[in-house]
């Protein structure tokens, strides 16, 4: 059940794998990616043009790169990118260590798991949107409210995947761990972390995702400091090339944040299975 959670097998619980060859067609996938992203910027570029949508509402993509060159060069920019980046790194640290702590401490432990697991069903649902009125309410327009959002979302998403990965610990090897009398420190180090590893590097890609979203949703609805707060302001003063310049560059953000987390992910996994046939591939 767990391994379909994650996508990746447990180390310990199962044999190895052979590398398989690399699979046909995976060379040019980069090419038709590019290919992808190249017919998008035609459409964006001549729809407007041509007037198939009204220019007023969506500028051709060579003003909306225009209007962020012009925007590099103002300090304000580079201020509000800072602000995002800082509430996103900072929210996401945090999840992340109270969510692995958290969810060992859970998993290892069978009463706090029986006593927690129907109040942890109840409050991941929740969206954290949702607390959006309670955040200002503590801390104004202040940057610590979308912080309490980033933390709220990304938290859930690294808890879960540690408590499944604590559970998918091989039983065998906790009865070892425990008849040679481990200490509950040495079993973590050695038993459990292991196998809860790529459970934890999944929940902190997922994490990382979801931590950029709320980060900037937060600060387009609440006006914290950062770029969704000048997405907010462009779009009230009806400065629309301005407004879909920063939405790019939220974009571009987004996409480093998924190649970076997975570079993180396939660096600490190198010697995983999983990793190991991707690379392959």
């Amino acid at each position: 059940m767990t391994s379909s959670v994650t996508g990746l097998s447990p180390p310990g619980t199962g044999t190895a794998a052979p590398v398989p060859p690399p699979r046909r067609g995976s060379r040019i996938d980069p090419l038709l990616g590019v290919i992808g992203i190249a017919g998008l910027v035609v459409v964006a570029e001549l729809f407007p043009r041509t007037g198939l949508v009204d220019s007023r509402y969506l500028p051709p993509i060579s003003a909306m790169l225009a209007e962020l060159g012009r925007q590099a060069a103002e300090p304000a920019f580079w201020s509000a990118l800072g602000s995002t980046l800082l509430g996103w790194g900072t929210g996401l640290a945090i999840a992340l260590v109270a969510g692995t702590a958290v969810g060992i401490v859970i998993g290892t432990t069978a009463m706090l798991r029986a006593v927690t697991s129907s109040t942890i069903e109840f409050l991941r649902p929740i969206p954290s949107v949702a607390l959006i009125p309670l955040a200002v309410l503590m801390f104004g327009t202040d940057m610590r409210s979308t912080l309490l959002l980033v933390v709220y979302a990304a938290f859930w998403q690294v808890l879960v995947q540690v408590l499944y990965g604590v559970a998918d610990v091989d039983p065998v090897a906790r009865e070892t761990a425990r008849s040679y009398r481990f200490r509950p420190w040495t079993r973590v180090r050695t038993v459990v972390w292991p196998t809860a590893l790529p459970y934890v590097m999944t929940g902190f890609r997922l994490a990382a995702a979801v931590a950029l979203i709320l980060e900037v949703t937060g600060e387009l609805i609440i006006g914290s400091p950062g770029l969704g707060r000048e997405i907010a302001v462009a779009q009230s003063s009806g400065a629309v090339e301005v407004m879909y310049a920063l939405v790019l560059v939220t974009g571009a953000i987004g996409v480093l944040v998924n190649l970076g987390a997975r570079l993180v992910e396939r660096r600490a996994l190198r010697w995983h299975p999983s990793v190991r046939r991707e690379v392959a591939a």
